[in-house]
C-alpha cells in the first residue's frame, strides 16, 4: 500500500493527531493517506461532545467501542482522523470540530479550502 508524502496543509512534516487512541487510516497515529483511502481520512479533529452527538445521529457512532476493530471510542478532548467529507458535512450543519492543522494531511485541502480550515485551527497564532 502506497502512501503519499506526509505533508500537513502547510507543505511541513505532517505531525501526530493522536497515540491514544491510535488513529488514522494506517494506524500509525498520524493523518496519513494512500489510495485505498477513498474515505480521506486526513482532517486531524479535537472531538468535542456535540460533534460526537452529531455524528451518531447521522449514523457514524464514534463513542461506541468496537472491539473486533479495536476501536475504542472517542470521548470530548480525544483527536482523531476524520474523513474530509465527513467533516465538510459537520461544517455544513454547523456542528464542525476544532482542527490541528499541523496534523492535518495537505489532501484535506483537495475537499475543503485552506482557509475554511484555518477557521477551525487550534493551532494557528
Amino acid at each position: 500500500m502506497e502512501k503519499e508524502p506526509s505533508l500537513n496543509v502547510f507543505g511541513e512534516p505532517l505531525q501526530s493527531c493522536s497515540e491514544q487512541p491510535l488513529t488514522g487510516f494506517l494506524r500509525d497515529g498520524c493523518c496519513n493517506t494512500s489510495n485505498n483511502d477513498v474515505g480521506s481520512h486526513t482532517v486531524c479533529i479535537i472531538v468535542s461532545s456535540e460533534f460526537l452527538e452529531y455524528s451518531r445521529f447521522r449514523g457514524n457512532d464514534l463513542s461506541t467501542p468496537v472491539p473486533e476493530y479495536e476501536f475504542p471510542g472517542l470521548k470530548p478532548g480525544d483527536r482523531w482522523c476524520l474523513c474530509a467529507l465527513r467533516w465538510l458535512e459537520a461544517y455544513q450543519h454547523e456542528m464542525a470540530p476544532k482542527i490541528r492543522l499541523t496534523s492535518t494531511h495537505q489532501r484535506a485541502t483537495k475537499i475543503i479550502p485552506i482557509e475554511l480550515l484555518k477557521q477551525f485551527a487550534i493551532d494557528l497564532n
